[in-house]
């Protein structure tokens, strides 16, 4: 393996779709999920070096996710191949127009099973940039010891590590998922966190800014708050930094966080500054919101300003 931009890890599903309720039979259609990846899928589409790591079944649909990831062109030469476990499912029900389920089939799965060996030596091989997400350290003992120690390698190299809190109800407690990400957060230089995950990455009790001043004390460079159709925060040491939304019809808000650090992430590797960072984050959490899938409509390179200027209903002829 050959150093990367971005180096991510985590589990990969099989996303099953519906259009309808599930009780009634809806047509499903099939997709691939998972943070990790559609964040790895996000800036290799605008032409970023991006590696993906995990176990990996040997089922039809593990094959499935790695097919589509070399189709993304994202790296998946450090992939574990796992024939004693299947591949993760999932499934996202369009109750209404309002309101997606979803359901989880998980447990005991291959990318559960990620372990410190699978991430030693694709850490080793190199990356500017590695990116963690809350969501790998609630799979299970060593997936959560995988997590630990990278972070505390790829900091102590020197390697960026980006932090999004990303955090899931249904497989941790908010107790549990603080007393691990809080210190893992001392590794991070980037935290990334909706406004209401902020108590787990710093004390529960205190406030937005305490909590930022917490983390920017304990070497965190930013700290960015995503404020969903109100955009974000981004706080360093000078200071705070908004960034609005672009005007889009939303139709599926699925995969939109990871869009939004795909863009932030690929600003962050073109040298742009922390404004720069900010439009692109909001310009690719646009196209998520906008177009149905975790990453299917994520822009390419040449399409990042195609949003701007438009109307709703706009035909390019």
């Amino acid at each position: 393996m050959t150093a990367t931009d971005l180096l991510t890890f985590g589990e990969a599903m099989v996303s099953m779709r519906s259009t309808g309720p599930l009780a009634s039979g809806a047509t499903l259609s099939m997709h691939l999920a998972g943070a990790e990846s559609n964040v790895a899928v996000g800036v290799a589409r605008l032409g970023h070096r991006a590696a993906w790591v995990s176990r990996v079944s040997t089922d039809e649909f593990g094959e499935y996710v790695l097919r589509q990831l070399r189709a993304e062109g994202v790296s998946v030469d450090g992939v574990t191949r796992d024939a004693d476990r299947q591949t993760g499912l999932m499934f996202l029900e369009q109750r209404s127009a309002d309101l997606t389920r979803v359901q989880y089939y998980r447990a005991g799965s291959a990318g559960s099973a990620l372990r410190v060996d699978d991430v030693s030596a694709p850490l080793a091989a190199g990356a500017r940039m590695l990116h963690l997400t809350g969501i790998t350290p609630a799979l299970s003992d060593t997936a959560r010891e995988a997590t630990r120690w990278a972070a505390e390698t790829a900091a102590t190299a020197g390697v960026p590590v980006c932090l999004d809190v990303n955090y899931r109800a249904r497989l941790w407690s908010r107790e549990a998922a603080r007393a691990v990400l809080t210190p893992l957060a001392a590794y991070a230089s980037t935290v990334i966190a909706s406004a209401d995950e902020l108590d787990l990455v710093g004390d529960p009790d205190a406030d937005e800014s305490t909590v930022v001043a917490d983390l920017l004390g304990r070497g965190v460079e930013t700290v960015l708050v995503k404020l969903g159709a109100d955009g974000a925060r981004a706080h360093t040491a000078d200071g705070v930094t908004h960034a609005g939304v672009l005007p889009v019809t939303a139709v599926d808000t699925v995969g939109a966080g990871d869009a939004f650090t795909a863009g932030y992430l690929s600003g962050w590797f073109d040298g742009l500054d922390l404004a720069g960072r900010l439009r692109r984050a909001a310009t690719l959490g646009a196209f998520a919101v906008s177009t149905r899938g975790d990453c299917e409509g994520l822009p390419r390179r040449a399409e990042l300003a195609l949003l701007d200027g438009h109307e709703a209903g706009s035909v390019l002829r």
